[in-house]
């Protein structure tokens, strides 16, 4: 039996298995470090640059134009853009931004020290004590809070800013005119309004002149001439700068001509301690109460963020012989203002 045999191939080529290709994953994109260090830079200059030009025209000894008195007026805040204009120099590797932020943090820091001599007290013993009271109402709205404040505190002397109709009405009730029988209320517009209440003998009136009534007169504390004047000068805000400033010069020579009369200038200054204008009046001699007190940049403006966000712009200014042993802020429901209590002896 024959047996077929079959040939068997000796070289087959297999074409291999087709391998499917890998797709490479998408890389997320960053930024270039070159594009961060730019923005960086950007952003530190645009923080720079408004305190910058409020720190010039303090160290120049000037308010400057808008909108400079109000950024000098929350001063103490340089420090945030400063702090954080620092980080970004550091790093966008830049030093000249890193040097600028130093040199509005150190500016900043140089001008938040007190402004004004420290506290002399004399080695005599009080002839008297008088306690003051001012305060801003905003248009009158907070008239019954400043007579529960009255009810409470009994100040001696009341230095009232924006006292209107209702204001001036309330004042009339019997109570207040047995509690306060000496008194100066002139204006009856919102915010033109203005009174000064005593429980002492007023003479001698006098007015520093203004677009808003600022009232004055010279009391008579058990024997002892006091001048007693109301301070409210037009806000710094656009349409009113000049006037703002007219009228702070206008207090200020009324304080240079007190002459040796015991003397309070008390009120809503709209000023504060970083305006050129408010230590021109400081430079005539007086002292700011709440500074001698250790409360120089507590806030009384806006109420809604005071204490931890505002600026000071009522003050109790004192001349010599009056000595301030206690001050006080008070919070009036209506006004965007604080009241400033603070209690002084007559040397």
């Amino acid at each position: 039996m024959r047996t077929q045999e079959y040939d068997q191939p000796t070289n087959v080529t297999v074409a291999p298995t087709p391998v499917p290709e890998r797709v490479a994953a998408p890389v997320p994109s960053r930024p270039r470090p070159r594009h961060r260090r730019r923005w960086l830079t950007a952003s530190a200059a645009a923080l720079l640059l408004p305190p910058s030009a409020a720190l010039t025209a303090r160290a120049l000894d000037a308010d400057g134009p808008l909108p400079l008195p109000q950024l000098l007026a929350f001063l103490p805040w340089f420090l945030v853009p400063g702090w954080l204009a620092l980080a970004g120099g550091v790093l966008a590797r830049r030093p000249v931004l890193v040097g600028w932020s130093l040199a509005v943090l150190g500016t900043t820091a140089w001008f938040l020290q007190p402004y004004g001599s420290a506290q002399r007290v004399p080695s005599a013993q009080p002839l008297t004590q008088v306690r003051v009271l001012t305060a801003n109402l905003e248009f009158g709205n907070a008239t019954e809070g400043l007579l529960a404040a009255l009810r409470r505190e009994r100040p001696h002397l009341v230095a009232l800013q924006e006292c209107d109709r209702r204001c001036a009405a309330a004042l009339r009730a019997p109570q207040w005119r047995e509690a306060y029988p000496h008194r100066v209320v002139v204006g009856s517009g919102p915010a033109e309004g203005s009174a000064l209440l005593s429980v002492y003998p007023l003479g001698e009136e006098s007015r520093v002149p203004g677009t808003l009534s600022m009232p004055g007169a010279v009391a008579d504390v058990d024997g002892v001439p006091l001048r007693v004047q109301v301070v409210h000068p037009m806000p710094p805000r656009l349409g009113s700068m000049d006037a703002w400033a007219r009228e702070l010069e206008n207090v200020r020579r009324a304080a240079a001509r007190r002459g040796q009369t015991r003397t309070v200038v008390a009120g809503d200054f709209n000023a504060s301690q970083d305006h050129a204008a408010f230590r021109a009046v400081l430079d005539t001699g007086l002292r700011d109460a709440a500074r001698l007190l250790g409360h120089s940049r507590t806030p009384t403006w806006p109420s809604v963020t005071a204490p931890w966000l505002g600026a000071q712009i009522d003050h109790v200014l004192v001349s010599e012989g009056v000595v301030p042993v206690d001050a006080s802020f008070v919070d009036l429901p209506g006004t965007d203002h604080r009241a400033l209590l603070t209690d002084l002896q007559l040397r």
